[in-house]
C-alpha cells in the first residue's frame, strides 16, 4: 500500500510519516527529501525548480516502484498554491501505486489555525528548509486538500493528538480498508 499524508505546512506530516513508516515496517518518501535539491540549486518556483523536483521525484519513484508490493510506502505531500503542481504530484503518486499494484490511501492531516501557527514556527523546521512563518498560513488555508486520486481517504484532525495517537488512528484505519 501507499499512504499519502497530505496537508498544509506545519501540521505534522513528516513527524507522523516517520512514526507510521516505522510502525508499519515501511518506507518514507518525504516531499522535502525530493524538494531539497531544487531548493539548494535553483530559484524557488522557477522553471528550473520544477524541472529539478520532477527529475528527483522520478528517480525516487522509480526506485520505490521496485520495492516489493508488501512494503508500505508513506508519502508526504504539502498543499501547494498552484493547482497544476498539486495535480502533477497526484498523477505521479497515483502512477506509482498503479505500477506497484497496491492501493493508494490518502489521509488529510489538519489542525486548528492557532495550533498550525504554533507548529509552523518551531525553530527546528528552518533546519529542514521548511516554512516557519505563521503568516504563510494565510496563503492557502482556504484551499481544499484534494485526495480524489486515492482509493480511500481519511480526514484526521491532529489538533489534540500527539504523533503516536495520530499513527494509532491511521494504522487502525488502514487495517479496515478493503483490499489492503
Amino acid at each position: 500500500m501507499i499512504i499519502e499524508l497530505s496537508g498544509h505546512g506545519g501540521v505534522g506530516k513528516l513527524t507522523i510519516g516517520r512514526a507510521l513508516a516505522d510502525r508499519m515496517s515501511g518506507r518514507l518518501l518525504d516531499n522535502h527529501t525530493i524538494y531539497n535539491p531544487a531548493f539548494a540549486m535553483t530559484t524557488f518556483r522557477s522553471p528550473e525548480f520544477y524541472e529539478t523536483v520532477q527529475a528527483v521525484r522520478t528517480i525516487a519513484f522509480d526506485r520505490a516502484a521496485q520495492l516489493p508490493a508488501q512494503v508500505p510506502i508513506v508519502i508526504t505531500m504539502a498543499t501547494g498554491t498552484a493547482l497544476w503542481w498539486t495535480r502533477d504530484w497526484q498523477v505521479a503518486i497515483r502512477d506509482l501505486a498503479d505500477r506497484r499494484s497496491v492501493p493508494l490511501l490518502g489521509v488529510h492531516i489538519h489542525c486548528t489555525l492557532e495550533e498550525n501557527a504554533r507548529r509552523i514556527a518551531e525553530p527546528t523546521r528552518a533546519l529542514l528548509r521548511k516554512l516557519t512563518d505563521p503568516a504563510s498560513l494565510n496563503d492557502g488555508l482556504d484551499r481544499p486538500v484534494l485526495l480524489d486520486h486515492c482509493d480511500r481517504t481519511m480526514d484526521l484532525d491532529v489538533t489534540a493528538l500527539d504523533p503516536e495517537q495520530a499513527v494509532d488512528q491511521i494504522h487502525a484505519w488502514t487495517g479496515m480498508c478493503p483490499g489492503v
